[in-house]
């Protein structure tokens, strides 16, 4: 080839005529498609055109990854439905030339595919995935807000059939390197020591491409609108048009145009410029800025890694937390005095692990190897973090901190998992006792993604640094908070729960209430949030923040033993891990403002007492913490643009425009 060298990419060509296209995005960690290598691989397909190889395997020089998707700084610049289409068309067209190639083509991926990564992947005749802890693929544009533009809609159905793909479509869900090969998206999974002969082989191979089964054949085609009309019914269950509009303008795309994005005329609700140019896909481009701020927090932290941890307390938070440290390749201990509690930590550890890398035993099997109990604390010794998750009982932690810090090494880390107690006041006599940091993971440990990660105020940063590397290596989102009775993310969660359950004794029913906020935006209502954590924990919570009055019928009710859905009564009487809401819920204007006002002033007022650094980590804390509706773009970034704080005065229920 003449020309094998170029800015972002190279070509060469082995022994046997296959040509290797190497992408390694100049001056990036990882290699995402920008305008320039875009143009860039427009210009290598002429050659190839011109001059074809034998074959041509794609892949990455980066050890980050494949491809991570579109480069995000030019979405950001998107600010008319021209440039939206613009961008599309070059997509597409590019695209559509790789998948005519004249030659067999392989995508050998390693490491992240995703977005317009994928879609290049999917133009390309075979795909080889390697076998990799790290690897991944998924087309997760619904998340910002936006729907695959480059071809990702029409040729996903067509590879895998339709109830996978549109899974992975709406979700923005990611798939492992094994689980891709079980599902046809990949045609081989093979080791990373063999991977580039593996791609050599396949490329040369002939082998015939992956045809649908006929009844999947049939849903992508002759019944494609039915499947689409059922698959929006039931998306309609789980998120609102109105709020979240990608996922179905990628329904719309795919039933009613085939999957051809550009076929959406731009005034449509579905069309590319439409949904570019929203609010939704700002904020939600927002919020990848915002989570990839944490990101980059818990990496560049710096400080001595942790690889020893110790756990005390083997409850539900203990428990997970240990089972997730281990999961993430830490040597971890577990001790409670009770063994039976630490027993029932591993079970639950194990349904867990399977359940998450579904075929892959010898991680299990690895994963509990590194899983210690330790009734008797002997790995407080060797630990390079003691994370102390017993009862929330600060007289109790005060006691157990003053032991373990006899016990633990001079330079370990000394963390409590803590959710609304000041650090200082646990800390209270240690003969050091501004080396306790908090570490407050959030409830379900492995699904919550992220952790409040709580520095005394005056104390050194440097186990702060070190636990906010330890929370990224954890694949966690570390936030960076000063101590402050319940932090930032309890301390504005709990006035808006308690100002809903003041709601109920007004007599507003609690599914009014709960319907209301998911209207509005919110995943769970707050009433039944409140009887999923726990009507003693909320009390407790409530009066150790200076939430008062406290509601009454609240401390009635944990009076009463009726502690929500570990007991099956609360605000809702529970059945099969359900709440049994009753009469359809009735209107209440106004609703959603006056609830808001709470969580908002509350937020308002940590960033004003320097719990937080700035706005933007509030609004992060807030919506990865408390699960604030991500369309928003947070509650500070939202108040700025729409009177949040103020309730409703129509007799509309107000909600984001």
């Amino acid at each position: 080839m003449s020309s094998p060298w170029g800015a972002h990419m190279r070509v060469e060509r082995d022994w046997e005529g296959v040509a290797w296209l190497m992408l390694d995005r100049a001056g990036e960690r990882v290699n995402s498609l920008s305008g320039a290598m875009l143009d860039e691989l427009d210009r290598i397909v002429d050659e190839l055109e011109d001059d074809a190889p034998n074959g041509l395997v794609i892949a990455s020089a980066k050890e980050a990854g494949f491809v991570a998707g579109a480069d995000i700084d030019e979405l950001e610049a998107i600010d008319s439905p021209a440039a939206a289409r613009a961008l599309a068309e070059r997509g597409v067209k590019l695209f559509d030339r790789i998948a005519r190639l004249p030659f067999p083509t392989v995508a050998l991926i390693r490491g992240h595919c995703l977005g317009g990564g994928l879609e290049l992947a999917l133009a390309c005749t075979y795909r080889v995935v390697v076998d990799d802890p790290g690897t991944r693929l998924g087309l997760p544009e619904v998340q910002l807000g936006i729907v695959p533009a480059w071809g990702g809609i029409r040729r996903l159905p067509a590879l895998v059939g339709p109830p996978v793909a549109l899974d992975m479509l709406l979700t923005g869900r990611r798939v492992s390197a094994r689980r891709a090969r079980k599902l046809g998206l990949a045609d081989v999974c093979v080791a990373p020591r063999v991977m580039e002969n593996a791609a050599r082989r396949v490329v040369m191979s002939g082998r015939q491409c992956r045809h649908l089964p006929m009844r999947e054949l049939l849903m992508a085609t002759l019944l494609r609108r039915l499947v689409a009309s059922r698959a929006r019914t039931r998306l309609a269950t789980r998120v609102r048009r109105e709020h979240y509009p990608a996922p179905y303008a990628i329904l719309d795309i795919w039933g009613r145009h085939a999957g051809d994005a550009l076929a959406v005329p731009d005034a449509h609700p579905a069309s590319l410029a439409t949904l570019a140019c929203s609010d939704t896909a700002h904020n939600l481009l927002r919020v990848f800025r915002l989570r990839e701020r944490l990101q980059r927090l818990g990496r560049e932290a710096g400080g001595e890694p942790l690889r020893r941890v110790h756990v005390v307390g083997a409850g539900t938070m203990g428990g997970d937390i240990a089972a997730l440290c281990a999961d993430r390749g830490f040597d971890v201990t577990l001790q409670d005095e009770r063994v039976e509690a630490i027993a029932a930590a591993i079970g639950r550890a194990v349904t867990g692990w399977r359940r998450r890398h579904q075929d892959d035993e010898a991680a299990v099997r690895a994963a509990r190897d590194r899983l210690v109990p330790d009734p008797h604390g002997y790995g407080i010794a060797h630990a390079d973090l003691v994370i102390e998750a017993i009862a929330e009982n600060v007289d109790a932690k005060r006691a157990l901190f003053t032991r373990i810090e006899g016990e633990a090494r001079a330079d370990a880390v000394l963390a409590t998992n803590t959710s609304s107690l000041a650090i200082e006041a646990i800390a209270r006599g240690m003969a050091k006792p501004r080396r306790l940091i908090g570490l407050h993971f959030f409830n379900p440990v492995a699904r919550m993604p992220l952790v409040e990660v709580v520095a005394q105020r005056g104390a050194g940063r440097a186990a702060h640094s070190r636990a906010l590397g330890f929370v990224h290596a954890l694949g966690k989102l570390p936030l960076p908070v000063a101590s402050a009775p319940g932090f930032l993310v309890n301390a504005a969660l709990a006035p808006y729960l308690f100002e809903a359950l003041r709601c109920v004794e007004d007599g507003i029913p609690p599914a009014t209430i709960d319907e209301a906020m998911c209207a509005w935006g919110m995943a769970i209502g707050p009433v039944e949030l409140v009887d999923r954590i726990g009507l003693d924990v909320a009390l407790a919570a409530g009066r150790g923040l200076g939430l008062d009055p406290v509601p009454a019928q609240l401390a009635e009710h944990v009076e009463a033993g009726r502690l929500g859905a570990k007991s099956g009564q609360g605000y809702y009487r529970w059945k099969d891990g359900r709440p049994q809401a009753g009469a359809a819920p009735g209107a209440a204007p106004g609703l959603a403002g006056r609830l808001v006002a709470p969580l908002v002033a509350a937020a308002r007022d940590a960033l004003a007492r320097g719990v937080v650094a700035d706005a933007d980590l509030a609004d992060a804390g807030m919506i990865f913490g408390a699960g604030f509706p991500p369309f928003t773009g947070g509650p500070l970034h939202a108040e700025a643009r729409w009177p949040l704080a103020e309730p409703e005065t129509d007799d509309q229920e107000e909600v984001f425009p």
